[in-house]
C-alpha cells in the first residue's frame, strides 16, 4: 500500500506560479512511476504530467512549456512546478504513483483567478 500526501495548492493570480509537492510512503519510491492528473468541475480527469523511474517525462498538451515535473527519490517526493498559470488551470490536482496499479492522493485545489 502506498500513501500519497499532496501540498502546495492555493489561490494565485493569472500569470503566477505555484509548486505542488506529493510525498509518498514506502521504501521503494524510486520504483514508482509518478505524476499528476487534474479535474475541473464538469470535466473529465486529464493527465497533467508524468515521470518514469528513469526520469523520462511527459506532459499534457495544455501545460507543455509551462509546467515541469521532477522527483527527489531521497525525499520520496514528486514536484510539479507550475508557471504562467491561467484561469483554465483551475482544478483539483491529484498525485499518483504507479507500480503495477495506481495509487492516488486526496487532491489539492488550485485556483487561478484575479
Amino acid at each position: 500500500q502506498v500513501q500519497l500526501v499532496e501540498s502546495g495548492g492555493g489561490l494565485v493570480q493569472p500569470g503566477g506560479s505555484l509548486r505542488l509537492s506529493c510525498a509518498a510512503s514506502g521504501s521503494i519510491f524510486s520504483r514508482y512511476a509518478m505524476g499528476w492528473y487534474r479535474q475541473a468541475p464538469g470535466k473529465q480527469r486529464e493527465l497533467v504530467a508524468g515521470i518514469t523511474t528513469g526520469d523520462n517525462t511527459n506532459y499534457g498538451d495544455s501545460v507543455k512549456g509551462r509546467f515541469t515535473i521532477s522527483r527527489d527519490n531521497a525525499k520520496n517526493t514528486v514536484y510539479l512546478q507550475m508557471n504562467s498559470l491561467k484561469p483554465e488551470d483551475t482544478a483539483i490536482y491529484y498525485c499518483y504513483a504507479r507500480i503495477g496499479t495506481y495509487y492516488w492522493g486526496q487532491g489539492t485545489q488550485v485556483t487561478v483567478s484575479s
